[in-house]
């Protein structure tokens, strides 16, 4: 049986109440949408929901934000979460959909069988007027094996690779004005512009109110900016969180991607030893 990516929030509804369905509120922003993900918790999230923080369930031996952990660290910190691997996971954020795609990839890349985004999410729960809560989530922690690291993990030497000889397609969500070179990147220290030979789709093209929008608007965008939905593609953002959109994006269409640059631009930008163009 196909799992599901999307759940929807009827579906949470129905099974909100099952032992074997856990919610976690993966809701994470960037610095200039000036929220605090942890004190939005605190004052409010679906029952039972546990927090998820990207940024402390990863790997913390990287001087690059919210990498993907270890496996070992993986499994520890889901165990806490009271997740097993026959768990249903159902994962929400603040926006509808941003950061809950990272962490749906976090669990698909560690091979988890069910994990799904809240279709819509908090946004879209709470405009429902469905039940919401300041009760703070006890899970009862659980052993969850090490995993083995499915591939689709980009690194450097991988992406180098790819902008040379283009045999794999690089997306980047980022907006256009910074992959142009137009705009200062919102991290200090980083050059501005983009990976050579990579093309521009910014994530927000492909949503409408938080949402994934249809197949064919999906497609239609790829297409515009370039790039072949027939040939292999990795995507790339600033930090590995929004081109993680892109990657849920064509997974839904049915064209999963390759592999996701987790160290995106916050990497590539800060480094010396890359070339960095500009422009469209």
């Amino acid at each position: 049986m196909t799992q599901p990516i999307f759940v929807s929030t009827q579906w949470l509804a129905d099974h909100l109440d099952q032992p074997d369905v856990v919610v976690l509120d993966a809701s994470w922003y960037l610095p200039a949408q000036q929220r605090d993900a942890a004190a939005e918790y605190a004052a409010g999230h679906i029952p039972g929901a546990v927090r998820f923080d990207i940024d402390a369930v990863s790997d913390h031996s990287s001087s690059l934000p919210h990498m993907l952990p270890s496996p070992q660290d993986f499994a520890k910190a889901v165990g806490d979460m009271g997740i097993t691997p026959q768990s249903r996971v159902v994962i929400y954020d603040g926006l509808g959909l941003f950061s809950a795609a990272r962490v749906w990839w976090t669990f698909k890349i560690f091979g988890h069988a069910f994990a799904a985004v809240l279709s819509g999410g908090a946004p879209l729960w709470r405009k429902e007027s469905r039940a919401w809560t300041q009760n703070q989530s006890q899970p009862v922690p659980q052993t969850y094996p090490v995993p083995v690291q499915q591939a689709g993990v980009a690194d450097l030497a991988m992406v180098k690779s790819w902008s040379a000889d283009t045999t794999v397609q690089l997306v980047d969500a980022r907006a256009a004005d910074r992959f142009r070179g137009e705009a200062p990147e919102p991290r200090a220290g980083l050059k501005s512009g983009h990976i050579p030979n990579s093309f521009n789709l910014p994530f927000g093209g492909l949503l409408s109110e938080g949402q994934l929008k249809s197949k064919a608007e999906i497609e239609a965008a790829f297409k515009t900016a370039g790039v072949d939905l027939s040939r292999p593609i990795a995507t790339t953002c600033g930090s590995g969180v929004t081109a993680t959109i892109l990657a849920i994006a064509l997974e839904a269409i049915g064209h999963p991607v390759t592999a996701l640059y987790d160290g995106s631009w916050s990497e590539w930008g800060g480094r010396d030893d890359v070339e960095i163009a500009t422009g469209p």
